[in-house]
């Protein structure tokens, strides 16, 4: 069994007594409190405020914890609050379409998928939360490029893997799929990720209208495109579902 980091264990035991407090602590409290000596406290102390988990009172010298914890807890809310937002849409986007549904959001290279609704039949099914997609080759991934510098950036500085014969890779080529992706609002992958699988999605946006994810659904080529192209149906059905809750995390009307 493997052990746990000494130093690790240590700060995280710093930062829970930081935010347990009411008021802000010295070295000589957080050394005591702990067990610590003085020498190895400030050290975890210099260390954390150096990454922003920890500021130091000037005029004090004492400690309290720093804003880039509230930039990670936001984060941890916004992504939950997604969640929570898209379970009635998504839900009923899956019964109206017949197929898998899917809320994506970019992380680190690629789209997390964080939260997944059944195809509505008894069919035998693997539930993905927790996945990760390729960002350049899935409508997910294709809706989160084109909206997001972040993502953007991300997709077109790796390598793009190509999956299927119809996966997209060169430069000029994966940009003017992110410029039309744009300009109609909505992505999708026919077979350039799994063969014989197709999908559609739509981004969502939060209050500050900014691209917090993207929804879309997924199944057979068979049943999610006609004539070639992903049915105009599911292309509405999916823009609406993202309108929805982008409207329930205060987008307005997109």
């Amino acid at each position: 069994m493997a052990r746990n980091i000494q130093s690790l264990e240590r700060a995280a035991a710093m930062l829970r007594l930081l935010a347990g407090g009411e008021r802000r602590l010295g070295l000589s409290e957080v050394a005591s409190a702990l067990g610590l000596a003085k020498g190895t406290a400030h050290g975890i102390l210099r260390t954390l405020q150096a990454e922003g988990f920890v500021e130091q009172d000037p005029a004090s010298g004492r400690y309290q914890l720093g804003a880039e914890l509230l930039r990670l807890g936001n984060s941890y809310l916004d992504v939950h609050e997604l969640r929570a937002r898209a379970l009635v849409w998504t839900d009923d986007l899956a019964r109206s379409s017949g197929e898998s549904v899917y809320v994506g959001v970019l992380h680190q290279q690629g789209v997390l998928i964080m939260h997944h609704v059944f195809r509505p039949d008894d069919s035998r099914q693997v539930l993905e939360v927790g996945a990760m997609q390729p960002l350049h080759s899935t409508a997910l991934g294709k809706v989160l490029s084109a909206y997001d510098p972040v993502a953007h950036t991300e997709a077109v500085d790796s390598m793009r893997e190509a999956f299927t014969t119809h996966t997209v890779t060169a430069p000029e080529s994966f940009e003017g799929l992110l410029d039309v992706t744009r300009a109609r609002g909505w992505g999708s992958d026919i077979e350039e990720t799994w063969e014989g699988v197709a999908s559609v999605a739509a981004p969502i946006h939060d209050r500050r209208r900014m691209p917090v994810g993207a929804v879309g659904v997924t199944g057979a080529v068979e049943r999610v495109c006609k004539d070639g192209e992903v049915r105009p149906e599911l292309v509405a059905a999916v823009r609406d579902c993202a309108r929805a809750v982008s409207r329930d995390l205060g987008a307005g009307r997109f």
